[in-house]
């Protein structure tokens, strides 16, 4: 085994183990500053459970900064470490304090449930300071002319932040049952890792090895049945570490493929945060409006449990991953058809899961006199989906 997978392989082991190692600690945490979860008739768990287990994904990644810091300068690692020619202008230590930001704000909503503007400042606060720090997404390949440069100029910077900040937030939205969301971490890591060796980029490699390391030390303890929640702490620190990743891939210079890649790694959060917005919309109701209608909700209400749910997920994930690492191998033609083949069978399946019916809708109610939301449990609501579809089919058929 030559020096640089001994390298990956500690900063791997390191990351588990302390996350394996501080996943109780933080438990005890979240009980004793009443970081909890309680049931109600949104939540799928049963029984009081604590979250902050981003606690123990942060301290997994912060161990191998340690790891990588004395590898680097007692075991000849500066070969495996040193930034790529096209990263040379990030400011690593910034932007490690960008994780820090996102972190703490998770942390604080975790224990104080922040309001959606108050969260949302935080996530932009964090992007912010990746972006001082030369994080952004560089001028891009002409798919046209491959010797050729479109220019982003200084669009970069706000393209950037509302990337990190969606990123964020679209792994915050799937985190809603037992292992789901730092499963899908890991796998996406693992390939991220992979595709970050295969161009070289052994910054963002190290990054994602130890995210991986971190999510699947957690999942011991959170797997169905679970005895911590990762929590907006751990949630909004996985989707920026992933997002993270992703642009030390294309920071400076990038092509069409690498913007993509790490979309379609992500393509499970992103078809379900896309389809709760339409949801929402053809609902009129808000899109910050909570309901029923995730991909988790309606694979439990087709009769699969927890665990089948989450597994069937894995598999999505795992599928579009395998397909996001051919897409880096192949010519331009098959590229596009893979990518349109990934895309195409992902839409069936959310189709045929019903993800974008509405699952909240407005009823009048005679004897208020008022305009409610009515749900699934309602005794109204088969009856208000029966007429929503009856005047919205023949407009959106490809929605019913």
């Amino acid at each position: 085994m030559n020096s640089e997978w001994v390298a990956f392989l500690c900063l791997f082991l390191t990351a588990l183990v302390v996350s394996l190692f501080m996943t109780p600690i933080a438990a005890k945490i979240a009980w004793k500053v009443g970081a909890v979860d309680y049931p109600d008739k949104r939540r799928i768990n049963r029984d009081p459970t604590p979250r902050l287990g981003g606690i123990a994904v942060f301290t997994g990644i912060a161990a191998m900064l340690l790891v990588r810091y004395l590898g680097s300068r007692y075991l000849g690692w500066n070969i495996v470490f040193t930034p790529s020619p096209h990263l040379k202008d990030v400011d690593y230590p910034l932007l490690s304090m960008a994780f820090v930001a996102i972190f703490v704000t998770g942390v604080i909503d975790d224990c104080h449930s922040l309001s959606p503007r108050k969260k949302l400042l935080g996530q932009l606060i964090a992007a912010c300071i990746a972006v001082a720090s030369g994080l952004v997404i560089g001028d891009v390949v002409n798919p046209l002319h491959s010797t050729e440069l479109l220019h982003v100029g200084w669009l970069t910077y706000p393209v950037t932040i509302i990337y990190l900040v969606a990123y964020v937030n679209i792994f915050n939205l799937i985190d809603g049952l037992d292992g789901l969301a730092s499963g899908i971490a890991f796998i996406a890591s693992m390939t991220l890792f992979v595709l970050s060796l295969l161009r070289g980029q052994m910054d963002a490699a190290s990054l994602a090895i130890a995210l991986a390391g971190s999510t699947l030390g957690f999942l011991r303890y959170n797997f169905n049945p679970a005895s911590i929640f990762l929590g907006d702490s751990g949630s909004l620190l996985l989707g920026f570490t992933l997002a993270t990743v992703s642009l030390l891939s294309v920071t400076r210079i990038s092509s069409l493929t690498t913007i993509i890649v790490p979309l379609v790694v992500a393509g499970i959060p992103i078809i379900d945060t896309l389809s709760a917005i339409i949801r929402r919309k053809r609902a009129h109701v808000s899109v910050g409006q909570a309901d029923r209608g995730h991909i988790h909700h309606r694979l439990l209400d087709e009769g699969f449990d927890q665990r089948q749910t989450v597994l069937v997920i894995y598999a999505w994930t795992a599928l579009l991953s395998v397909g996001a690492i051919v897409l880096t191998q192949i010519g331009p033609i098959a590229r596009a058809t893979v990518f349109l083949l990934l895309v195409l069978a992902s839409c069936l399946f959310a189709a045929k899961l019903r993800l974008f019916s509405p699952v909240l809708l407005h009823h009048y109610n005679p004897r208020t006199g008022n305009d409610e939301l009515v749900s699934p449990q309602d005794p109204a609501f088969e009856k208000e989906e029966a007429r929503f579809e009856r005047e919205h089919s023949s407009h959106v058929p490809f929605l019913k």
